[in-house]
């Protein structure tokens, strides 16, 4: 089944087939993975999956989920204005998500997006991640957005390793830009432009 066709530059990411099998990337034999544009029926394991990132205190900006019905709103705010977001469904479970949502702050800063992304940990290194950031990526373009940024920890090397490899650029370095329990990490910023 596909989604309608596009009608505009804002839709024209959810016009792609609603789900892609990637199931050649399965963790274990037998496992069915899809990449699907977030719907209502995904929030809740959105949220579960975010929880499960965040409290490892390694990747995120957070360190617990958002209460549900925040979560609700942004994923509810995100599907209205047409933002790209997706998720991975494996047997019926979300284990991933990736969405580009533009920077509103100012008007100058309207063409950049940043990505938010994690994938729960026996998903890692299974080259789902660089599927559905490239799904990400390529619906923020479609979108009109023109710069793609996104904040990594020093420390999260295969991380950075990926979004090289996708076209990343380092654009920054910032010094103990990140503290938890008094413990301080580094970051770098980096973005992607459009061709």
């Amino acid at each position: 089944m596909r989604r309608p066709v596009a009608t505009s530059p804002t839709d024209t990411w959810r016009a792609a087939p609603e789900a892609v099998d990637i199931s050649a990337d399965a963790s274990r034999p037998g496992l069915s993975h899809q990449i699907v544009p977030i719907a209502d029926e995904h929030i809740a394991g959105f949220r579960e999956a975010v929880d499960v990132v965040a409290r490892e205190r390694k990747y995120l900006a957070f360190l617990e989920a958002p209460p549900l019905d925040d979560v609700r709103r942004f994923v509810h705010s995100n599907i209205e204005r047409g933002y790209p977001q997706f998720v991975v469904v494996t047997d019926g479970a979300v284990v991933g998500w990736c969405d580009v949502v533009p920077n509103r702050t100012r008007v100058i800063y309207s063409h950049c997006g940043t990505v938010g992304i994690g994938l729960l940990p026996q998903f890692r290194g299974k080259g789902i991640g660089r599927r559905l950031m490239q799904h990400a990526i390529d619906g923020a373009f479609a979108f009109g957005l023109t710069r793609i940024e996104l904040t990594v920890r020093e420390t999260n090397v295969s991380a950075i390793v990926l979004y090289k490899s996708l076209g990343f650029e380092v654009e920054g370095f910032h010094r103990n830009a990140v503290c938890i329990e008094g413990q301080y990490e580094n970051l770098y910023s980096m973005a992607l432009l459009k061709d």
